[in-house]
């Protein structure tokens, strides 16, 4: 029985870590991306279009991966 309660304890924990893990991972690489965009922009301000369009994709593609984590995480307190 108290096996049990621990290890429901721990899958909770770990999935709560697991979220905050990834949404801070996220946030810090899309800033990362942000201001690595503004630089290029401000070396090649000619090629602000093409610098633009990139760092949307990279940051959706960034959120996408972090939504992914989320899920496996809330699946892990979840559905035991």
């Amino acid at each position: 029985m108290f096996s049990m309660i621990l290890a429901d304890a721990i899958a909770n924990f770990g999935g709560a870590l697991g979220a905050g893990i990834a949404a801070i991972a996220a946030g810090i690489g899309i800033g990362k991306i942000g201001a690595t965009a503004m630089e290029a922009i401000a070396r090649q301000p000619e090629a602000a279009g093409d610098i633009r369009s990139n760092m949307i994709v990279i940051a959706a593609l960034v959120e996408g991966v972090a939504l992914f984590a989320v899920i496996v995480s809330a699946l892990a307190i979840f559905i035991q």
